[in-house]
């Protein structure tokens, strides 16, 4: 949990554009002052990570460990969404789990280099959605469909070179964040720090807050590291 210093939360990490707080958003509420929201919440879908074993039998088996705090459900994006109101947010989500209220429109993020992981199904998930909320969003009229070629499953992929289980990538929200209006850009679910690295790439001011210390550390690391950072085929 963050520490409190009696007037608010004490930031984790703090720089000319980005403010970044250890601790539960739903307690450490400074970023519910800024303009525009942009997150990766919980889906609500219970993401973990399966070991695989060419032992067929062990395939089967789920060798898994939580990855993702509060994911079993979407309580706590939920709340947090009912905090932040109907002020502008990009939002994403999975059709696994009933969609946040009054969308006004829904992106696709589709990842070109996906695989199939050890599913033996007919098919398998190649994309995740994206909400829109509230107005003011700008700039020329693009198709709903987000496509990046970066490399997921791989050894060498996004996931394993950053060190977090749902990495976003940084041009993908450099191009979002471009569409929103002016202002502060809040990250309640900082993850990876993909939010930051881009809002601070475009000159913006960004609040996030991470549940989870070691990812603090990871996203501090990232933001003390790199100026720019172009992940977006």
């Amino acid at each position: 949990m963050g520490n409190h210093d009696g007037g608010g939360f004490t930031p984790y990490y703090q720089d000319e554009f980005v403010t970044l707080f250890h601790g539960d958003c739903l307690e450490v509420t400074e970023w519910l002052s800024a303009d525009v929201l942009v997150t990766d919440p919980p889906y609500g879908v219970a993401v973990s990570q399966y070991g695989m074993d060419n032992n067929r039998k062990k395939r089967r088996e789920q060798v898994a460990r939580d990855v993702i705090k509060n994911d079993n459900d979407t309580q706590v994006r939920d709340e947090a969404l009912g905090l932040w109101g109907q002020r502008p947010a990009i939002v994403f989500g999975s059709w696994r789990q009933p969609r946040p209220e009054n969308i006004r429109q829904r992106l696709i993020w589709h990842k070109l280099k996906s695989s199939p992981g050890i599913s033996n199904a007919p098919w398998y998930s190649a994309d995740e959605e994206i909400y829109v909320i509230g107005q003011g969003f700008v700039g020329k009229p693009e198709q709903t469909v987000y496509q990046t070629n970066e490399a997921r499953m791989s050894p060498h992929g996004l996931p394993a070179q950053i060190g977090h289980p749902t990495p976003k990538p940084v041009g993908l929200m450099e191009r979002l964040i471009s569409k929103c209006p002016d202002g502060v850009i809040a990250d309640p679910f900082a993850g990876s720090g993909a939010t930051l690295l881009a809002a601070r790439n475009l000159g913006r001011k960004v609040i996030g807050v991470e549940l989870e210390e070691k990812y603090c550390e990871l996203i501090a690391n990232r933001l003390s590291q790199q100026t720019f950072q172009f992940e977006l085929a």
